[in-house]
């Protein structure tokens, strides 16, 4: 099956805890904003589009103490909530919608893949992820992501 990613917005850490942690028997992230993808891992492939979209360095972002800190696990370790980056919300949030496939371009052809993907699929993900940012600023909410091994 292969490792699920999804990334949703919560009102902050306890939230998101509460997204992954049910207690009420409900699927991961019920009820909250976000979308699932396959093979999207925001610490490693996400990182390029990062740099990209908020013009801070890969160091930079690396050093957020949101850059994939760990919120939450359950189901003894096979499901992890990990934290974004304000900077990428608010990068993706303030995108222009014309230029996300030069983004998802250059991407591509960053060296986090090991096979360079179709620039139209991360394309498709910026679109995705720059509809659930937006919601996100609105609300004043942060990004997550959760990940099931």
């Amino acid at each position: 099956m292969g490792v699920i990613y999804g990334y949703f917005a919560a009102a902050d850490d306890g939230d998101a805890v509460r997204a992954v942690v049910r207690e009420d028997g409900e699927s991961t992230a019920t009820g909250y904003d976000g979308f699932d993808v396959n093979g999207m891992d925001p610490t490693v492939d996400l990182l390029p589009a990062e740099v990209i979209l908020s013009g801070r360095s890969a160091e930079t972002v690396r050093a957020d103490p949101r850059h994939g800190h760990l919120i939450a696990t359950a189901d003894d370790g096979q499901l992890l909530c990990l934290s974004l980056t304000d900077a990428l919300r608010d990068a993706l949030a303030a995108a222009d919608h014309g230029s996300l496939h030069d983004v998802a371009r250059a991407w591509a052809a960053s060296d986090v893949f090991p096979v360079p993907p179709d620039p139209d699929g991360l394309a498709e993900f910026l679109e995705r992820a720059v509809g659930l940012t937006g919601r996100a600023v609105e609300r004043g909410h942060r990004l997550y992501c959760w990940i099931r091994v």
